[in-house]
């Protein structure tokens, strides 16, 4: 099997610019991201793909190796399917795992599950994974992506709302979304010429105009929710995490 990593590494983010850069316990989010990667097993390479100088350099410093692309792509996967342009050599292998740059504590074992739920299911397109909503609060906000899917794994429907509807008004058993993918090569120009569908454009979510269009996306259910950092107060929740895990 040949899996291959790359890591969108935008500098420009909206609500926190420079994020990927920000340390925590010594070392920047991307550099926790990228090394997360490396200690994957299934991956056979790791790339970061980023427009930005002192990303590149940082990676460059790290040893990592870099994919040049522009500041057009407005989402992760954009970058993806630019840097599969960009880089023949990427269409070699039959799948690109997406690890966002801003999740820098992944473990191997979610990283593993993802990928082996879309090796595992030949007629799922894309791969992605989702976690047990322990926090009535997190169930009920539109920053936390929820997922509903069949008893096979399949996913239904993604949204900012909290979904399923409990009757009982006590969420036990809802699931929000890690926002990490795994596609198959070949699938990425499929995605690319699918123009923008009513409920990805309504929610502002990408995934949907998978399932819009008819595509499956297999779930994979994993225990972790390892913090993600889109705001500054989350490099402070990054440290906790940290400070816990010593």
């Amino acid at each position: 099997m040949s899996l291959t990593c790359i890591i969108p590494a935008r500098y420009h983010s909206t609500r926190f610019p420079g994020k990927l850069l920000a340390v925590a316990q010594g070392k920047t989010v991307l550099q926790r991201t990228f090394e997360s990667a490396l200690k994957c097993p299934l991956f056979n390479s790791v790339y970061v793909a980023t427009d930005h100088e002192a990303i590149r350099n940082h990676i460059l410093d790290l040893g990592g190796n870099v994919l040049w692309t522009s500041s057009n792509p407005i989402n992760g996967t954009e970058r993806l399917i630019e840097a599969l342009r960009l880089y023949p050599s990427l269409q070699k292998t039959p799948y690109l795992f997406l690890l966002q740059g801003d999740h820098p504590c992944t473990s191997s074992k979610t990283l593993g599950a993802i990928a082996s739920a879309l090796i595992e299911n030949p007629d799922a397109q894309v791969s992605t994974g989702v976690f047990p909503i322990q926090d009535p609060e997190e169930f009920f906000s539109p920053h936390t992506v929820k997922c509903v899917f069949t008893k096979a794994g399949k996913a239904l429907y993604f949204s900012r709302s909290p979904i399923p509807y409990h009757r009982e008004g006590n969420p036990l058993n809802a699931f929000g979304h890690l926002g990490i993918y795994c596609y198959r090569t070949n699938f990425l120009e499929t995605y690319a010429r699918v123009p923008t569908t009513p409920l990805q454009k309504e929610e502002d979510l990408e995934q949907l105009k998978i399932l819009e269009s008819g595509y499956h996306i297999q779930v994979a259910r994993v225990d972790e929710k390892t913090p993600s950092v889109d705001i500054p107060s989350d490099l402070e929740k990054l440290e906790e995490y940290l400070c816990s895990r010593m």
